[in-house]
């Protein structure tokens, strides 16, 4: 584990972007349990979470439509709560970055590291946009 001192700013990127943090696997389904959509992030040290995953979830939360909750857990550093929200992860491999997209609990999109150090941080914000209108969207009846 990294000195907390060293992580400051990089979970100040995201909770200043609007996440919560959760650091508890407590705090992980009290979060995941809130009805709606919630993006999940699981941050890391990095470098491609620092250049990409980090400023595209920032650009992608200038979307329009947006989850209706947002949290973070940071892996390596909280591993209860991160081992947690990897369980609502469906059988997919933990990955770190990785960027997730529950309804009501129920993974509906995932986009992992290799997704995430493949691209660059304006087409994660311009794929996160397009899950966020896909699966965020609110439905009128």
């Amino acid at each position: 584990m990294y000195p907390e001192m060293m992580l400051i700013p990089m979970r100040e990127e995201l909770t200043r972007a609007g996440l919560k943090e959760a650091r508890t696997a407590a705090e992980v389904d009290s979060a995941l349990a809130e009805p709606g959509t919630t993006m999940l992030v699981v941050n890391s040290i990095c470098g491609c979470a620092a250049g990409k995953m980090r400023p595209g979830v920032r650009l992608a939360l200038q979307n329009a439509t947006q989850p209706d909750h947002k949290v973070t857990v940071f892996a390596g550093q909280d591993r209860e709560a991160t081992e947690k929200a990897r369980s609502y992860f469906g059988g997919h491999p933990p990955t770190s970055p990785a960027i997730a997209i529950l309804r009501d609990g129920q993974l509906v999109y995932l986009m992992q590291r290799s997704a995430i150090e493949s691209s660059t941080a304006p087409a994660i914000a311009q794929e996160l946009a397009r899950a966020f209108d896909t699966y965020c969207a609110k439905t009128t009846a």
